[in-house]
């Protein structure tokens, strides 16, 4: 795939293809595929912070079961489309990077969320 397409992609921006996913009651659904969080790791890290107010890079890793520069790649991503936030700090003289999910990276993951259910719905209609 080229890599203009790639960006497109993980910018959640559609591209020509497939009929959309027809919901309930055959009603297409809508919202495209947000192509930055469905990716495993990315997805972790949104749907971690979803339930948590805040967590720590060295607890993200241990929860996701990834290396730190699997982690930090694929936290940057999300960082730079606004959907997480990092601060960094030092404890005592160890750096500290904290993450937080911010508003826009909530509603992605809900319009993500609501994208997979009207999949899962389609499916079992069939």
């Amino acid at each position: 795939m080229a890599k203009s397409s790639t960006v497109r992609q993980e910018r959640g921006q559609r591209e020509e293809g497939p009929s959309p996913v027809r919901g309930a009651a055959s009603q297409p659904v809508s919202v495209p595929l947000d192509r930055l969080i469905h990716e495993r790791i990315r997805l972790g890290i949104v749907s971690a912070l979803a339930v948590n107010r805040s967590l720590t890079f060295n607890e993200l890793k241990a929860l996701l079961k990834t290396t730190d520069g699997n982690l930090s790649v694929h936290a940057r991503k999300l960082e730079e489309a606004d959907y997480i936030l990092c601060t960094k700090s030092f404890d005592g003289r160890l750096p500290k990077t904290e993450y937080r999910l911010a508003p826009a990276g909530r509603k992605a993951l809900e319009r993500y969320l609501d994208h997979m259910e009207a999949l899962i719905r389609a499916t079992r209609e069939k």
